[in-house]
């Protein structure tokens, strides 16, 4: 372990975890109201990317009026996808769901690839890159010098506006009435219908949040790691998020994105070379661990049913 990066990397890992938070975020929204793992996320929030970019860049729109425009786009996009593609499976087998969001995701790909093109893409500046920020810790390297961390705005900022989106989605769903419609159609689709409550509809406002909060996770990601069709491959590291905090909390897709952006900054500082190169499969190798002691995830709810 090179000790004298283990600040750095550690905190830039933890910032990394929070558009990941806000990844995974996009996930639960879908399940805990629709019990359907959407695997079409990934495709949505690179979209969502490329539709700002083109709004932004091609068109010439003002960056904040692109990046409103999009989550306007995105959330009619969530709303077609339920309308046309997901409500007439209703009643039908929960694999076959399942695998028409895998199907979807294969369709917005190729219709990604042929309007945008495969090239790589530079996202607009939203952050400035030229004075980062810097943090001083009582750390001292082998000269005796105090260690110096020195994180970049867009890591830092995107780390603060995904908490925040985190948080006021949770408080979305806890204090409004359209929140709570939906934890209650969660638990029940019969016995919510029973009491009044109108199931399509919300579906369909669950998957034009997700819609917004994928879009908002692309944009962040694509103002640090550039942009192409690849962004969507993210998703692979917000399943083991969701898993982590489990499938339900949102509260725990904070916790889960935290552990696993740490995780990976833990071992990208190894000296190494095969530990350092783990980066990528370390969400999957901490998704198990916590897994083995506690299957339902960190926040998840165990279930117990009476026969």
């Amino acid at each position: 372990m090179n000790w004298q990066l283990l600040p750095q990397f550690a905190v830039t890992g933890l910032l990394a975890g929070g558009p990941l938070a806000l990844t995974a975020l996009g996930l639960v929204l879908i399940f805990k109201s629709t019990y359907i793992f959407n695997f079409a996320q990934g495709q949505m929030l690179m979209m969502g990317a490329l539709v700002t970019w083109w709004l932004a860049v091609e068109l010439g729109l003002p960056l904040w009026l692109a990046i409103i425009l999009a989550l306007f786009l995105s959330a009619l996009l969530g709303l077609v996808i339920e309308r046309f593609a997901l409500r007439p499976m209703t009643g039908q087998p929960l694999l076959s769901i399942i695998l028409m969001t895998l199907g979807l995701s294969q369709v917005l790909h190729g219709l990604a690839l042929l309007i945008f093109g495969g090239v790589q893409r530079n996202f607009p500046q939203i952050f400035s890159v030229a004075d980062p920020y810097k943090i001083t810790t009582s750390f001292l390297n082998a000269n005796g010098d105090q260690i110096t961390i020195i994180l970049k705005q867009n890591l830092v900022w995107s780390f603060v506006i995904a908490i925040l989106g985190v948080l006021v989605i949770s408080a979305f769903f806890r204090f409004t009435k359209i929140g709570l419609s939906m934890r209650g159609a969660s638990e029940d689709h019969e016995l919510a219908q029973s009491v009044g409550l109108r199931i399509h509809r919300i579906f369909g406002i669950s998957w034009a949040l997700a819609g917004v909060v994928a879009t908002m996770g692309g944009i962040l990601l694509a103002t640090s790691s550039g942009l192409d069709l690849s962004l969507s491959v993210v998703v692979l590291a917000a399943f083991p998020v969701v898993l982590l905090g489990g499938l339900e909390s949102i509260p725990g897709t904070i916790v889960g994105g935290l552990l696993i952006g740490l995780s990976q900054g833990l071992v990208s500082v190894s000296k190494v070379p095969l530990i350092r190169n783990m980066s990528e499969i370390m969400p999957y190798v901490v998704l198990m661990i916590i897994l083995l002691i506690r299957p339902e995830g960190l926040f998840g709810q165990k279930r117990i049913e009476r026969i």
